[in-house]
C-alpha cells in the first residue's frame, strides 16, 4: 500500500488519553471519535488534518490504556499511517486489528518534521521525504498484517475469510 501526505508530528509518549481523551469514551461511533483525535496533544489537529496525513511520532505512542478507541479515532479522522521510533504494544496490535497502518522508523523520526511533505510505501517499508529528499527504510508490514489492513482491520479480514471458505 502507498500512503502520501503532510506530516503531523508529535514527541515521545503519546499515551491514548491524549489521542483520544476518556471523557469521549461514551460512544464508539468512528466519526464522533474522529473529531476529537489528538485533541489533548494538539488542539487543533483536527482542523490542520488532511485526508491521507500521516502522524510522526517519537518513542512509546499509544503507551497507557489498552483502549482500541485509539487507532479507530486515528483512522477515522484520516490519517493514512503513523511512522513512530516504537509503539505501546497493545497499540501496536490494536491498530493492525482496526486496518490502521503503522511503521518502526528511529531514522526517518528523527530527519521527518512537522509539515514535511511524505511518501510511504508500506509493502517495502520505503518512506520518502518529498520536502527534503532524503529517504528512510523501515521494515516492512509483514503480507498477513497487510491483508488486515486491506481488509479494514482483523474483523472485516474474518467476515472475508468466512465468506470465501
Amino acid at each position: 500500500m502507498k500512503f502520501s501526505g503532510n506530516v503531523h508530528k508529535f514527541g515521545a509518549d503519546i499515551d491514548t488519553d491524549a489521542i483520544i481523551p476518556a471523557r469521549y469514551l461514551n460512544t464508539s461511533d468512528p466519526a464522533e471519535l474522529a473529531k476529537h483525535c489528538m485533541e489533548d496533544a494538539d488542539p487543533d489537529f483536527v482542523s490542520k488534518m488532511q485526508n491521507g496525513d500521516v502522524i510522526v511520532a517519537d518513542k512509546n505512542f499509544g503507551c497507557g490504556s489498552s483502549r482500541e478507541h485509539a487507532p479507530i479515532a486515528i483512522k477515522e479522522a484520516g490519517v493514512s499511517c503513523i511512522i513512530a521510533k516504537s509503539y505501546a504494544r497493545i497499540f501496536y496490535r490494536n491498530s493492525f486489528n482496526m486496518g490502521l497502518p503503522i511503521l518502526e522508523c528511529k531514522g526517518a523520526v528523527d530527519g521527518i518534521s512537522e509539515g514535511d511533505k511524505l511518501e510511504v510505501d508500506t509493502d517495502s517499508g520505503k518512506i520518502n521525504n518529498i520536502t527534503t529528499g532524503k529517504s528512510y527504510q523501515a521494515q516492512a508490514i509483514p503480507p498477513f498484517m497487510q491483508e488486515l489492513i486491506a481488509a479494514g482491520g482483523l474483523m472485516e479480514y474474518v467476515k472475508l475469510r468466512g465468506a470465501s471458505a
